[in-house]
């Protein structure tokens, strides 16, 4: 087949007194080094829209950005809730349905892996300071591309066997992050504070791979092992 088609989620934001929609390049760098040609899916469209345009994909990239409205998993916003953006929910929550009705490959990250478990009926820790104090900075001032924490992934887990490791460093970047993991889903990383770094489909069947950190911000540095996710993604939309 040709290479395979990665839709890849958008956010919108105010850059220069202008609102700009778009993806940070790492992510489309990421996804043309591991042989997909990335479609950028635009909050702007509306979920029919995006499903509309998503119908030519073999894949779906949930990336970074604001955090997911509380109303999605019915619960009251937090006094340290973020930027909330209800378009991009709606269209992404109406993505994963539709990636998963089509069996195609999902890979969630950041904030992608919080829409992912709010659409499979989970819920969210909102603000990780607050709510679940602890010495691990899960959102430091420093370099994208800097390892943070160490991140342990789960004994037999597909994440382990794509990057071929038991621990790592990840970076990190988020306030947010899984409280109640989502229907069909399971734990399949942590951080030393217990939490949820990486979760995946239980079933063996489904590709889902959702991580917290950035790959996509590693995938050039050192070793490039977090490319690796991305080809993973690639090699199973070519399936």
């Amino acid at each position: 087949m040709s290479r395979p088609r990665i839709g890849v989620t958008g956010v919108t934001r105010q850059w220069e007194d202008q609102p700009r929609t778009g993806v940070n390049a790492a992510y489309v760098r990421a996804v043309l080094a591991a042989g997909g040609i990335p479609i950028l899916l635009v909050p702007e469209c509306s979920p029919e829209e995006s499903i509309d345009l998503f119908g030519e994909c073999d894949a779906l990239l949930l990336t970074g950005g604001e955090d997911v409205d509380p109303a999605c998993y019915n619960a009251a916003p937090h006094p340290r809730l973020g930027t909330v953006d209800l378009r991009r929910d709606a269209n992404e929550l109406a993505l994963v349905a539709d990636a998963r009705a089509r069996d195609l490959p999902i890979l969630a990250i950041c904030r992608g892996i919080q829409l992912l478990n709010v659409a499979c009926g989970g819920s969210l820790i909102q603000d990780i300071p607050s709510q679940r104090p602890s010495a691990i900075a899960h959102n430091p001032a420093t370099p994208r591309h800097r390892a943070a924490h160490l991140v342990t992934l789960s004994e037999g887990s597909r994440l382990g066997q794509i990057l071929e490791t038991h621990e790592f460093s990840a970076n990190s970047f988020h306030h947010q992050a899984i409280d109640g993991v989502g229907a069909g889903l399971v734990v399949a990383a942590t951080a030393p504070d217990g939490i949820i770094e990486g979760l995946e489909s239980r079933d063996p069947l489904e590709w889902i791979v959702g991580v917290q950190w950035h790959p996509e911000e590693l995938a050039f540095a050192t070793t490039a092992e977090d490319l690796r996710l991305f080809t993973a993604m690639v090699a199973a939309a070519r399936r």
